[in-house]
């Protein structure tokens, strides 16, 4: 029996069990679609947070005070004086612009309408250091860093949430921690996600900051951004950094109170927990494939007792063993893979479902469906036919012809 002649024998056999086959199929069917949607939501989700972690910019350190190997008593905080240390272009030719940052929770109100948000206290070189624009208005200048002024800019997402626009705001007063301050800008959307918001901020002066919002001394500092003449000098940056903090807070090479990160050690930790979550509901998703694969078993088993006299006319008739298995495991082959078509058919609309919703909810998640994702379904769909159909087929090919014609 060759393959052309078996498959359309599996056809007609499979035509004349039309309820049967098709609730088969259905099994198949949503398992491939769980997979193919899962695996598309963790992809989308992977892009849009390493999406807006790469927003930030590819040539961007961040200085943290602590390290995960030192003894937290023994930590000395970051201060202004060590963000003015990392300027000297003598000691760092590869670093282009510092900004120190002081950072915290706070609630923001305007009205009746209030919103817990984070709050940065930035100097004016912030600005150029993270890229960041104004729609309206204008950023920080250094007298209102002097003078400790009570002003503010707005990030997109807060200025929508207090006043429902993100024009025409300047002039405006809201309350931060119920202390007033003049609206003086809107900040440029940042691309922020559900997951890493770089819109949900608002930022002020950081003398401002340190004296009446994070409570800080004049000179600690929690954060340091570090801009590198380049993304190709990112690690000469990151080792003048270290050398520069090592010598003012004398601290050996493996003893370091602070932690260097780049964008890149951001992106490669987001890759890792969202590919975990990923596997974690591509797993999940897979066992209702292994439940229709078994369906897929039962049935066979099932078509084998309702078609032994069959078998065992083909058998007397001359058709070997091998004949017999390549008949069943072709119609367990061909269940599975039509159930994996139309599956690919259903995760596709899953996960345009998905996307759509999260795009009316303002999250702007997309799920991606890959090829990768099609060809594992696909494949592992009718691997699952083959496996399950195995048993079945065997079992039918190891029928002795008289014993099966005197079946009833």
């Amino acid at each position: 029996m060759n393959l052309g002649q078996a498959i359309i024998e599996a056809l007609e056999s499979l035509n004349s069990n039309k309820l049967r086959s098709s609730l088969t199929i259905l099994g198949i069917v949503i398992g491939v679609g769980a997979v193919i949607a899962m695996l598309a939501v963790g992809n989308g989700a992977q892009n849009t947070i390493t999406g807006s972690i790469s927003g930030i910019g590819s040539n961007l350190l961040f200085v943290m005070s602590g390290n995960s190997n030192q003894d937290l008593t023994n930590i000395e905080p970051l201060t202004m004086d060590d963000a003015n240390a990392l300027l000297d272009q003598f000691q760092a030719p590869s670093i282009e612009g510092v900004a120190p940052v002081v950072n915290g929770d706070v609630t923001v109100t305007a009205g009746s309408k209030s919103t817990s948000t984070f709050v940065y206290g930035v100097t004016t070189s912030y600005e150029s250091v993270r890229n960041y624009h104004v729609t309206e208005g204008s950023f920080i200048t250094e007298d209102q860093v002097l003078g400790k002024a009570s002003v503010v800019l707005l990030g997109p997402d807060v200025a929508k949430a207090l006043f429902d626009r993100t024009e025409g705001l300047v002039g405006e007063t809201v309350r931060i921690e119920g202390q007033p301050f003049k609206v003086i800008g809107v900040l440029e959307s940042k691309g922020g996600s559900a997951f890493v918001s770089q819109d949900d901020v608002v930022i002020v002066p950081i003398t401002t900051s340190q004296a009446r919002l994070t409570r800080r001394s004049n000179d600690r500092i929690d954060l340091i951004f570090v801009q590198s003449i380049s993304a190709d000098a990112i690690s000469q940056a990151s080792e003048e950094i270290a050398q520069i903090l090592r010598t003012r807070h004398r601290t050996k090479v493996g003893e370091d109170d602070f932690t260097i990160l780049s964008q890149q050690d951001f992106v490669e930790t987001a890759k890792t927990i969202t590919n975990v979550m990923t596997i974690f509901l591509g797993g999940i998703a897979g066992i209702s494939l292994l439940v229709g694969g078994i369906g897929i078993m039962n049935i066979m088993l099932v078509s084998v007792t309702e078609r032994t006299r069959e078998i065992g006319l083909r058998k007397a008739l001359g058709a070997r063993k091998k004949d017999i298995m390549i008949q069943f495991l072709t119609e367990s082959s061909l269940l599975s893979l039509f159930g994996g078509v139309i599956g690919i058919g259903l995760g596709w609309l899953i996960s345009f479902v998905v996307g759509r919703i999260a795009a009316s909810s303002g999250t702007p998640l997309n799920p991606v469906v890959g090829l990768d994702a099609i060809l594992l379904a696909t494949i592992f769909s009718t691997a699952v036919g083959l496996f399950f159909g195995l048993y079945p087929a065997n079992r039918a090919a190891n029928l002795e012809p008289v014993e099966a014609l005197r079946y009833e």
